[in-house]
């Protein structure tokens, strides 16, 4: 039976600050901070653990190999390099798998297979050594090719983030639906700018080709060059959507009637639940990120959003959130989770989980979480991963003999050590 399942980033025990993504301003402000591994991955389970509660399935994936030595021998790091290029073969960005691929379910593909393409993420040199060893655990995870079909990452001249920029609108999620691609411009298109696009046009159009995707149930929209100059560099940090509901602020898209018109033509059923910027401004949406969230559909069918903390802090956003639920309109609760140290580094409950639907049965069951997986990774974080690292750790021979070994020991846990 197809559902959605969401596959959630366990964070790596070399998570830390070193403020290497541009136009995320989140990253950028808390550069050269101290970064707490362990506290970061077990908020990571819990909020896992409140989802497999909600919805009944869960999934994850695992962290990728850190430090990447392989980068490490192609930037001829010696000691002598910015502390920027010294950082990039450490991160822990894979944690937020909303950018490990796009995924299109069975029900829009012309071969009625699941496909993904994982996401080359060029613009950021410490992203773009992920997608090898992603797609690596995703041809495990999905490896059954009567189910699933995995691409390659798009050419590396097109900038491709992955599910971030992607939506999905449907009646059901079994059901035939629309994909939206959302996109950017880049500074010299628009005039100007501090910050680069990171969805290209080009590449959201190869994925969909790619996917064997319908032209009529298939969206591009270009997304608002004010949001991303405001620290949008996704467009989940604006929109998000879920079943026949789009989630947006007002200045989300760069034309936004014009975006409504395009996605209701593809899908009439379209229900639009928008904040106006005098409710909550721009600014406010990305630095709670509002929309950042977890839009869920729960069996009894009400929907639920799964919210960070700083929204409840945040006296507009939770303003707005009670007025919102004061309503009749489709999203019934508003759940704020801990996920401090994650938004700390630039990604909130919806960076943290790629959406996939499919029937469990088709995946392997070493990549889906139940109670007792839940317990068993916990303890392992526990045992394991570094309490605290300073960016200025990052290259220290003990601090790498000590996020390889807890890595392994979670893939040995886990019977997966074949990631090794």
């Amino acid at each position: 039976m197809l559902t959605e399942i969401n596959f959630d980033g366990i964070v790596g025990p070399s998570h830390n600050y070193a403020g290497l993504s541009l136009g995320n301003i989140a990253s950028a402000s808390h550069a050269g901070d101290p970064s707490y591994p362990r506290a970061a991955a077990l908020q990571g389970v819990a909020k896992m653990r409140g989802n497999l509660a909600r919805l009944g399935v869960q999934g994850f994936l695992l962290p990728l190999p850190r430090p990447n030595h392989a980068l490490v021998q192609a930037l001829a790091l010696d000691g002598s390099e910015l502390p920027q290029l010294r950082a990039a073969p450490w991160s822990a960005s894979s944690m937020w798998t909303a950018n490990a691929a796009t995924v299109s379910p069975a029900p829009d593909t012309a071969d009625r297979r699941c496909h993904l393409t994982p996401a080359n993420l060029v613009t950021m040199l410490h992203r773009a050594q992920e997608w090898p060893d992603t797609k690596r655990q995703l041809e495990i995870a999905f490896g059954d090719s009567r189910h699933f079909t995995i691409h390659d990452a798009v050419p590396p001249s097109f900038g491709d983030e992955g599910a971030a920029n992607h939506m999905r609108l449907c009646e059901s999620h079994a059901a035939p639906g629309v994909e939206v691609f959302v996109y950017g411009k880049q500074p010299f298109e628009t005039g100007g700018g501090r910050f680069p696009a990171r969805q290209h046009e080009q590449a959201s159009r190869l994925v969909a080709r790619a996917h064997g995707l319908d032209p009529a149930r298939t969206v591009f929209i270009e997304q608002n060059p004010a949001a991303i100059e405001a620290g949008a560099f996704h467009n989940d940090v604006v929109a998000v959507a879920n079943g026949p509901v789009l989630f947006t602020h007002a200045e989300a898209f760069a034309n936004q009637q014009r975006a409504y018109d395009a996605i209701r033509t593809a899908f009439p059923a379209l229900e639009v639940v928008e904040v106006p910027s005098s409710a909550v401004s721009l600014q406010e949406a990305i630095r709670t990120y509002l929309f950042n969230a977890q839009l869920l559909t729960l069996p009894d069918g009400s929907m639920t959003l799964i919210v960070p903390e700083e929204c409840r802090e945040s006296a507009s956003v939770w303003a707005w959130a009670q007025a919102l639920l004061a309503g009749n309109g489709p999203i019934r609760q508003v759940i704020p989770v801990d996920v401090k140290q994650s938004m700390a580094n630039g990604g909130g409950p919806a960076c943290l989980r790629l959406r996939v639907v499919c029937d469990p049965a088709t995946v392997d069951p070493r990549f889906l979480l139940t109670e007792a997986k839940a317990e068993l990774i916990e303890r392992t974080i526990a045992a394991h991963w570094p309490e605290q690292i300073d960016p200025a750790d990052l290259g220290s021979e003990n601090l790498a003999n000590s996020v390889i070994s807890a890595r392994l020991a979670l893939l040995d846990a886990l019977n997966l050590a074949q990631l090794g």
